[in-house]
């Protein structure tokens, strides 16, 4: 059985790399991959880099994209429409919190629509 894939997006690849490994200490079955910093490794996103990383952690339930600020979430979009898969969704809440609660999700099998549930209303409570 596979699980939702996740990716983290910031403009700081330290910052998604940080919370990459925070996750990593309780989920071990969930494909997470980053997408941090410009094509150079400065402050900013890719597109790129994005949709690299929704290959690499697509499975069949799918992909759930959480970003840190506003243009990263438009290159997150950007990057959906280029990878062509109908099952991959950018989540409006938190990256952090975010990011953690839908990993230890997909890890107990959740859907990727129970998931989204389980992310954003964390930030509502």
């Amino acid at each position: 059985m596979s699980n939702v894939g996740i990716v983290l997006i910031s403009h700081s690849a330290k910052v998604v790399e940080g919370l990459k490994d925070i996750i990593g200490q309780v989920v071990h079955n969930v494909p997470i991959e980053v997408a941090g910093g410009t094509d150079d490794n400065e402050i900013g996103t890719s597109v790129e880099k994005i949709t690299a990383a929704i290959e690499r952690a697509h499975s069949e339930k799918g992909v759930l994209l959480f970003y840190d600020l506003g243009s990263a979430m438009m290159n997150a979009e950007l990057a959906i429409e280029l990878c062509g898969y109908d099952n991959v969704k950018v989540v409006n809440t938190s990256l952090v919190e975010g990011g953690y609660v839908a990993a230890v999700e997909s890890s107990i099998g959740k859907s990727l629509d129970e998931i989204v549930e389980s992310a954003t209303n964390i930030s509502t409570n």
